[in-house]
């Protein structure tokens, strides 16, 4: 995808290196244990399961010199420089839309925190082990850059337009987070079975994949060729079914199946938003 160079004041950056793990500061509740550490979803977003966002309070940040230079964090290698043009795209994207939908001012930039090892956030302590994540409670997305050396080998190959897939599809959790949908699906959690309460959040990270396809279908003129089969690739390879191998019941899938994921991917790639409603009408 020829996403154009980040403009240095249209994001919001962060850059940490040697920042630990232990626990973060200010959590009401205790510790969050973070599920699944080692189940390697991009898009896992522990932080929005079983109402944990709720009993969340500020915490500190991570650990370890921490940058706030655009242009010293985005230059640190290839893969951060790809991160932040397209937090630019993605940004200049959402805004847009939102404006366009008369939600103008609903609209706030998430901030992209670049991490090595272990971070320290709003919603508890993060490891690289997890994959890419949003808390809610700082609007920040997290990643640890080496994750996509990992989703390379996951689906066979990575380009950069997988690459795109993951942090877009991470920026559709902070536009459900601006719309009000994360609260509404996890007041609704509250209301349900385990069971149940997985469906929804499968639905919300349906609606995150669809996102992602329509940041990327409304800059269709960038789109290369490959690209497309390199998003369906990757959202093949993070579907539950595939990365559980069948060791997990269906009832405890959190993110849909490989198709499910990949159709979800697709419907966004027309380019509007309204079609994604469809994941997350829970009335």
């Amino acid at each position: 995808m020829r996403l154009n160079p980040f403009d240095s004041s249209n994001i919001q950056v962060r850059g940490s290196s040697g920042g630990g793990v232990g626990k973060a500061g200010g959590i009401g509740c205790g510790t969050i244990v973070l599920a699944a550490i080692g189940y390697f979803v991009f898009g896992m977003d522990p932080f929005q399961t079983a109402g944990m966002v709720e009993s969340v309070q500020q915490a500190t940040q991570s650990g370890g010199q921490v940058s706030t230079d655009a242009n010293e964090v985005c230059n640190q290698g290839e893969y951060a420089r790809e991160a932040c043009n397209a937090l630019s795209s993605l940004n200049t994207t959402w805004e847009r839309t939102f404006r366009e939908q008369g939600f103008g001012d609903r609209f706030r930039q998430p901030t992209l925190h670049l991490y090595d090892g272990g971070v320290r956030t709003a919603c508890g302590s993060g490891s690289s082990s997890m994959g890419p994540f949003y808390c809610p409670g700082d609007q920040t997305i997290y990643i640890d850059t080496s994750f996509y050396d990992q989703l390379a080998r996951m689906a066979g190959g990575g380009g950069d337009f997988a690459r795109y897939y993951v942090l877009a599809h991470e920026y559709g959790h902070h536009v459900q987070t601006l719309t009000g949908v994360s609260d509404q699906i996890r007041s609704a959690q509250g209301q349900v079975g385990r069971t149940q309460g997985n469906q929804l959040q499968v639905r919300m990270e349906l609606q995150a994949d669809c996102y992602a396809g329509v940041w990327a279908g409304k800059n269709r003129n960038l789109i290369e060729p490959g690209d497309i089969e390199e998003g369906m690739q990757a959202a093949a390879a993070i579907g539950d079914d595939r990365l559980t191998r069948g060791q997990v019941s269906s009832e405890n899938f959190t993110h849909g199946t490989s198709a499910q994921r990949s159709e979800a991917l697709r419907a966004g790639l027309r380019g509007d938003d309204r079609v994604c409603d469809q994941y997350t009408n829970v009335s």
